[in-house]
């Protein structure tokens, strides 16, 4: 099992995005999702987020909700609970670089257009139109989103 956390951090109508482009072995290879990534030990979700976020992108965060709480299961990795954020306060400058790939601010109607996983579409969809706190299933096989359910068995169903 494996616990992380990831944060879409807005700024005038544009989230930033992470292009995941430096590591060969990533299996988020040339996909763009949001900051974010594995906890450490002890660490509770904001903790996590909080580092994480500054590990990358060099801000500080002042002001941000935890949203949901992502399960992915997939036929090649191991079960994935990631710990949902946004953000839409700062403190400090945004890095020149980051290890995991290209950072760039993309305006919220454009990343839709953006190579993201099936799942990541759904929740940003979630994100957009509800304020609660919600819970998302997804399944893969390979690439493929084969099931998307919120809220557990009998939830509603995306695909």
């Amino acid at each position: 099992m494996k616990l992380t956390t990831l944060c879409y951090i807005e700024k005038g109508g544009s989230y930033l995005m992470l292009h995941r482009v430096r590591k060969e072995q990533d299996e988020n290879k040339d996909k763009w999702i949001g900051v974010g990534g594995k906890f450490e030990a002890d660490e509770a979700p904001e903790e996590c987020m909080l580092r994480e976020v500054y590990e990358e992108t060099g801000l500080t965060l002042t002001g941000y909700r935890f949203r949901g709480i992502i399960t992915f299961v997939s036929d090649r990795w191991e079960t994935e609970y990631m710990h949902l954020f946004t953000a839409d306060r700062y403190e400090g400058e945004l890095t020149p670089f980051c290890e995991e790939g290209e950072l760039v601010w993309v305006p919220k109607r454009e990343v839709p257009k953006l190579r993201l996983w099936e799942g990541d579409r759904i929740f940003l969809r979630l994100l957009s139109e509800r304020e609660d706190f919600f819970s998302l299933k997804l399944r893969y096989e390979g690439e493929q989103l084969k099931e998307a359910v919120e809220g557990g068995q009998g939830g509603r169903r995306y695909l």
